[in-house]
């Protein structure tokens, strides 16, 4: 099974290190959204007491007034990011496009989150510098700290339940980024200012992981739908697009990761850390969304429970199928390969006397070998049938990880 290359301890507060793992879940997710989806449409209006003519018309009037501040608000959500739209093209022509993808509000609203996702790798170096000095965690401890953080992208198909069965204020994508890149802000701040103990690490780390994660389930669910019914050529499109972003984020933090934790400091890395997660909080208002009509935050215990069953079986169903159990055994079998980050990070640090600012440079080679894997598979390979690029990769990985031994 084909190992990573040389790096700093990698922690999953970025999807970037699993691709495959990542892009699973929208594939997973639109079996049980769709009927979530529908069922909230078709959701009956809640019955009129029609005991008299009094009530009859007071239950009206107090409930026609928020239905046309609804329908309202929908109007302006539409009217903003068709505005946007228009206003993209009248600068940069019809001609822009970004990966073989149009440039318009949401595909805007994509790269910028996965560009996010690529820069947090501002902060790798230093949590792994904060773990082995400050903390002085050996490189068991730092693995189990790595494992435990890694925990919110096992059960990314949640997220999408949860977007769908309740959105917030009548958005199922824009609220959620926004309560996604505050989270993350917020981990970050903490690890910058009150953070002292390797449980107060864990815990921020967990939650910047869930904040990533979460937001890589929203913009997912945004691409699954636009790629919903293309060919894999627009397909392969719409994935270089996000994969290009992360990957160009990457390289702006790695050049300068190392240098500014040997300058500054570690706390000083999270401290500017915590600034990054807030442009997907800015990033949402680009998102083209309808509002969504909802009396009760909370749906009905009946309707939750049909609901909740549907979406369990139709993945079940989904699951069964041999195009989404293989894959999902081969990236089972990938993620349960172990790996030496941890400890090469040790080796390279104590025995090597590899210093912050070196294995920054280390880390942009790596980047700028993920922007260039990802043209590559842009420009010649999106025809190229998936299994054939899975074997001669994983092939190739291999032969390259052995030179480690």
């Amino acid at each position: 099974m084909a190992t990573r290359p040389l790096s700093s301890t990698s922690f999953p507060i970025l999807p970037s290190y699993n691709p495959i793992f990542s892009s699973l879940s929208p594939y997973l997710r639109r079996f049980p959204s769709s009927s979530i989806r529908s069922k909230l449409r078709r959701k009956p209006p809640p019955e009129l007491d029609l005991s008299g003519s009094v009530s009859i018309s007071v239950a009206r009037d107090s409930d026609s007034k928020p239905l046309l501040d609804s329908r309202h608000r929908k109007e302006e959500d539409a009217r903003s990011t068709t505005d946007i739209d228009s206003k993209l093209k009248r600068y940069f022509g019809n001609s822009v496009r970004f990966f073989g993808v149009d440039l318009t509000a949401d595909s805007i609203a994509v790269a910028m989150v996965y560009f996010v996702q690529g820069v947090l790798g501002l902060s790798r170096l230093a949590v792994s510098f904060y773990l082995k000095d400050d903390l002085h965690l050996d490189p068991a401890e730092t693995a189990i700290i790595t494992g435990v953080s890694s925990l919110p992208w096992l059960v990314k198909p949640l997220y999408g339940f949860i977007s769908d069965s309740f959105p917030i204020f009548g958005f199922r994508r824009r609220s959620y980024l926004v309560i996604s890149g505050l989270l993350g802000a917020l981990s970050w701040s903490l690890m910058a200012t009150f953070v002292d103990s390797k449980y107060g690490v864990t815990l921020c780390i967990l939650l910047g992981s869930l904040s990533v994660a979460f937001s890589d389930v929203v913009v997912d669910s945004m691409v699954v739908e636009r790629a919903r019914g293309e060919s894999q050529s627009m397909s392969g499109s719409l994935q270089s697009l996000c994969w290009g972003s992360s990957a160009f984020g990457a390289i702006v933090s790695s050049y300068f990761s190392g240098s500014l934790v040997g300058a500054y400091g570690v706390r000083f890395v999270f401290g500017l850390t915590a600034l990054l997660p807030l442009i997907t909080s800015a990033v949402a208002v680009l998102v083209k969304e309808e509002a969504v009509v909802r009396q009760n935050f909370f749906p009905k215990k009946s309707y939750f429970l049909e609901s909740s069953k549907t979406s369990l079986s139709q993945l079940w169903v989904a699951v069964q199928q041999p195009n989404i159990l293989f894959p999902t055994l081969f990236i089972f079998l990938w993620q349960a390969t172990p790996q030496s980050d941890s400890a090469m990070f040790y080796f390279t640090t104590s025995r090597l006397g590899f210093t912050p600012e070196f294995l920054g440079r280390v880390k942009l080679v790596t980047s700028i070998a993920s922007l260039a894997g990802v043209g590559l598979y842009n420009g010649f390979l999106k025809t190229v049938p998936l299994r054939k690029i899975f074997l001669v990769t994983t092939l190739i990985g291999s032969a390259l990880g052995l030179t480690q031994v």
